[in-house]
């Protein structure tokens, strides 16, 4: 294009560079094969929702927990307020956000729409697509339910944030690896979108070692023709649960701990609870629900190109975070939840983080008038300098993800995790968007 900023041609040189690359860094020492590995999503089940009610006809509506103290909850306003999104000059008109998520949510057309009429949003168009099939909606399996939750947040909260984008909402027929996998390869052959989300995971020991080929090499395919990965890092700190659901073990999430994709982990968001100003961040670990950012180093992939700087072990993640705490949620609109028509949730998780880092990239890929592309060598090296890095993002320096909880018998499991210092680490990455600078920048507008 005649048009093309000097940052765009390099940002474009280097993602399809270190995409080349990065495709030559996966290890030979892939774990043995797991039987029947699943993807669950980070808030597939409680304390992870939490009902909050329907909403007030007040105009706008306040929730309670918007104006406790401190507030333990936000909507849109708030969150775009507190990240920059408000001042951003796009809606992510005219790119696509592909979801790719498990079974289905009955509601979610009637739930957007509510939530959209709830936070004065302007309507989505949202397409669903179930390359392998729909299953029926069973309101009594309580995995099904969860991922009907999970259905819910990534769609309103992608759409919250790039409310002009188009969302293409891809449904595996179940959430076993193979159907997640052959879902999302369908997303990639047929191009459905310029950013893909996934909000779930598992560890990266439980993944069959063919599985896990057969993803990065789909990742490679979807890089190569500019599509944005992006995946949650998890929720339960350093830990993942174990293979057979006993306990919870040392891990990496599988599939953010690909260099493909970009790990998004979790922080706990102390904003204004009415204007959305934001205050500050910690990393997100919240004992009394088990809960925190995933993050750590991968046992599958050696270090990447664009970490090399950085002296790690092995690949890291997470490579960026956001608002991710039970006690400072986002609120969405579920019907089918099983406890009644029209009501709110306050939704906490990694799996919040992901959809709307994706809403970023589809409000950088307007502004650049062309897909984004690779993220992860466009953040690290913006990351290198550090008055730029300190313009674009929240640099995240408390807290930990260590796990403390229980195991499927009762016995407590203790796991420690990593500390929040300057600069990326394992907890939360390179920190959370100033999106009124990171947004411009990615779409190839210089400061």
């Amino acid at each position: 294009m005649a048009n093309r900023t000097w940052w765009q041609g390099r940002a474009a040189t280097l993602s399809w560079l270190v995409a080349l690359v990065a495709g030559l860094l996966v290890s030979a020492a892939y774990p043995a094969a797991a039987s029947g590995g699943s993807k669950a999503p980070a808030i597939g089940v409680a304390p992870h929702y939490k009902v909050v009610g329907k909403a007030d006809p007040a105009d706008p509506p306040i929730f309670g927990c918007q104006v406790s103290t401190p507030p333990t909850c936000y909507g849109p306003a708030q969150i775009r307020t507190a990240y920059g999104i408000d001042k951003v000059k796009a809606t992510g008109a005219g790119r696509t956000i592909v979801i790719v998520d498990a079974f289905q949510s009955p509601t979610i057309r009637h739930d957007l729409a509510l939530f959209d009429q709830t936070f004065e949003l302007p309507g989505a168009t949202l397409n669903i697509v179930a390359p392998d099939g729909l299953t029926p909606f069973d309101p009594n399996d309580g995995n099904q339910v969860g991922w009907a939750g999970e259905i819910t947040l990534d769609v309103e909260w992608a759409h919250a944030v790039a409310p002009g984008a188009k969302l293409t909402l891809v449904l595996a027929k179940s959430n076993d690896d193979a159907d997640i996998l052959s879902a999302t390869q369908f997303a990639v052959d047929h191009n459905l979108g310029d950013v893909i989300s996934q909000s779930f995971g598992e560890a990266e020991q439980c993944v069959d070692p063919a599985i896990e080929r057969a993803q990065h090499r789909m990742f490679t395919k979807a890089t190569l023709k500019g599509i944005t990965l992006l995946a949650s890092s998890g929720d339960q700190g350093a830990a993942q649960p174990s293979c057979d659901g006993s306990t919870f073990i040392k891990a990496a999430s599988s599939p953010a701990s690909d260099p493909l994709v970009t790990g998004v982990g979790g922080t706990l968001l102390d904003a204004d609870h009415l204007t959305g100003v934001y205050h500050s961040e910690t990393t997100w670990n919240e004992p009394q629900f088990e809960a925190g950012t995933g993050g750590g180093f991968s046992v599958v992939y050696g270090t990447p190109v664009f970490q090399k700087n950085l002296h790690l072990p092995s690949r890291g993640v997470p490579d960026v975070a956001y608002n991710a705490g039970i006690n400072s949620g986002v609120l969405a609109a579920w019907s089918s939840s099983g406890l009644g028509q029209d009501l709110f949730f306050r939704f906490g998780g990694t799996s919040a983080g992901s959809p709307q880092w994706a809403g970023l990239v589809a409000l950088a890929a307007q502004l650049r008038h062309a897909r984004v592309g690779y993220l992860n060598p466009q953040v690290y090296l913006l990351s290198r300098v550090k008055p730029v890095y300190a313009a674009l993002f929240h640099d995240i320096t408390t807290g930990d993800n260590s796990f403390t909880g229980t195991d499927a018998a009762g016995n407590p499991v203790s796991i420690a995790g990593f500390p929040a210092t300057r600069g990326w680490d394992p907890a939360t990455g390179l920190g959370t968007p100033k999106a009124n600078t990171l947004v411009p920048v990615l779409g190839g507008r210089l400061p």
